[in-house]
């Protein structure tokens, strides 16, 4: 089984769709073809599957096995594969992970439960990286999510959860609080070893990525992983001047993608990529719901001001 040991989550990472047919079955030819387009894209480390971007929340165990085994099949040797661990018990969390240790994955994206909503205590969230930690050696992505939620780790539970379980080599950081972000990424990647804090904070990526930031893990990736790429090594080698012209291009896509309600975004997503050819149809499972038209001219117009797609662009009132 093909497996990047000694991947250590960083970089450009971008978070691939799932493409369904009409009858809501995965549709596996559209699939592959998603892969080995964003796979082809110069300068990312990684892609991440059975995630958001992937609607994994509408996916059964046997369908997030089927699509990291697709993964695997048509990347794996070329890539490392971040896998994601959604699940709302620790139990069924470690049965996941064992399942990506098993298949490929080279690194696990694990998502915070959603009982954190009505509030967590430090000893569950260490306890529930510990029991992942005990099935797989894999290094684990921790997802912050924002505070005000409850899902999201406050500081000192965060630092608990990584001195308890080593193999927290990295966040995704959605914490939404520009203050935090930063803190984070000082107090993280002046750890030994660092951890990594990886921005998923697309809608305003630059301002993110020039705090210090040592990648990204995004679902817009799926459709401008290209542009991010070139975006974090403009910022890497602290040429202001180009990174300001691509996060020119950039913006028009975040400002559509990431509008609200925010549960749309990956379904806006996929628009896009039908948009430029790339999906055959953008079709979701429930509870998401097919966009109204107005906001699909929306979205292309956003790809024409971006440069991604040939045509006028009107002005939106």
């Amino acid at each position: 089984m093909p497996r990047h040991r000694d991947y250590v989550p960083h970089g450009v990472i971008p978070a691939v769709l799932l493409p369904f047919k009409e009858d809501l079955s995965i549709d596996e030819a559209a699939y592959y073809a998603h892969l080995r387009d964003v796979a082809s894209v110069e300068g990312i480390s990684a892609v991440t599957t059975n995630a958001h971007a992937s609607e994994v929340a509408s996916c059964t165990f046997a369908e997030q096995e089927r699509v990291l085994a697709m993964t695997t099949d048509e990347i794996g040797d070329r890539l490392p594969i971040v896998n994601g661990i959604y699940a709302e018990n620790a139990l069924d969390a470690a049965r996941l992970a064992r399942m990506a240790h098993d298949n490929g994955a080279s690194a696990l994206l694990v998502f915070p439960s959603g009982v954190y909503t009505f509030g967590q205590r430090p000893a569950m969230a260490v306890d529930h990286f510990k029991r992942i930690a005990d099935v797989t050696d894999l290094p684990l992505i921790l997802f912050q999510y924002p505070l005000a939620g409850g899902q999201g780790y406050p500081l000192p539970t965060l630092l608990e959860i990584l001195d308890a379980v080593p193999t927290v080599r990295a966040i995704k950081d959605w914490c939404s609080n520009p203050v935090l972000h930063e803190r984070h990424v000082r107090v993280l990647q002046s750890r030994t070893p660092p951890v990594n804090v990886l921005t998923t904070h697309s809608s305003w990526l630059m301002s993110s990525l020039v705090m210090g930031c040592n990648g990204l893990l995004s679902g817009s990736g799926s459709v401008i992983a290209d542009l991010q790429a070139q975006l974090f090594r403009a910022v890497q080698a602290n040429d202001l001047a180009t990174a300001r012209r691509l996060n020119d291009r950039i913006w028009p896509t975040a400002e559509v993608f990431y509008a609200e309600p925010w549960v749309d975004m990956h379904n806006r997503m996929k628009e896009a990529l039908v948009l430029l050819g790339k999906l055959p149809r953008a079709t979701v499972r429930p509870p998401l719901m097919k966009l109204p038209a107005p906001e699909v001219e929306r979205i292309r117009q956003a790809l024409v001001s971006a440069g991604l797609l040939a045509g006028p662009a009107r002005k939106v009132a």
